[in-house]
């Protein structure tokens, strides 16, 4: 060490300390490189992270944002309902394509839940949300209580809170619930926009009718007229 740091003279004292400066630069800025290296692949992982948390609790909240009614997803569409049916009442058509637009819109929000949970789930989760999908494909009613509660499980994990007590009796969750009232608002209105447009037609019937009446009106007058002229010596 002594043999490195040279002060006999002003030029050894010189190249002493530059090359001090020197070491000490190489090694800031090795570990600089290293800091910003492990940071930016702690930033990328962070949002990972907070992606793939934001992903699954999205599909936590359409799979099991219910707990009374139907807690399993029909995968049946409206032409299976109208073949087993085979109703021809209009009116139950009707209320049949009302309920399987519910179904529709709740069978589709829970298979993109699933594809989601296949693409960013567990181990566990991707089997469970598997089998799922499989069973739909099949055509059988599915139940997603398991799934709904290893999601539930890994969030709570994951945010660093505390497990759900042992003790505690939490009832099966169901798909989230949806409203298709749009379907029948739509209907409505384009009756109500039909019979818009026959009262129009009646209107413009009966403008007709006065305007005849009025030319009816016009003309009696004129010939009373001209009788009454007639009718008077010059």
């Amino acid at each position: 060490m002594r043999g490195m740091l040279d002060f006999s003279s002003w030029y050894a004292i010189f190249t002493t300390l530059f090359g001090l400066v020197l070491v000490s630069l190489v090694f800031v800025g090795i570990r600089l490189v290293f800091m910003q290296t492990f940071q930016r692949r702690r930033e990328r992982e962070n949002r990972q992270i907070n992606e793939r948390l934001k992903v699954l609790i999205a599909a936590y909240k359409t799979l099991g944002g219910s707990f009374t009614g139907v807690l399993t997803v029909d995968p049946a569409h409206l032409r299976d309902l109208r073949r087993d049916a085979e109703a021809d009442d209009e009116a139950d058509i009707d209320s049949m394509a009302s309920a399987s637009e519910r179904r529709r819109r709740i069978r589709d929000a829970v298979e993109a839940a699933l594809s989601d949970i296949i693409l960013l789930g567990t181990e566990e989760q991707v089997r469970l949300a598997a089998e799922a999908a499989n069973e739909m494909v099949a055509g059988r009613n599915v139940e997603v209580a398991a799934l709904v509660v290893s999601l539930r499980n890994f969030i709570r994990q994951a945010l660093d809170l505390t497990p759900v007590p042992a003790d505690m009796a939490v009832p099966n969750q169901g798909p989230l619930r949806v409203s298709a009232t749009g379907s029948a608002v739509r209907r409505g209105g384009g009756a109500e926009a039909r019979g818009g447009r026959g009262g129009g037609g009646g209107g413009a019937g009966g403008g007709g009718g006065m305007g005849v009446g009025l030319g009816v009106g016009v003309g009696g007058g004129a010939a009373a007229a001209g009788s009454a002229q007639a009718s008077d010596p010059p």
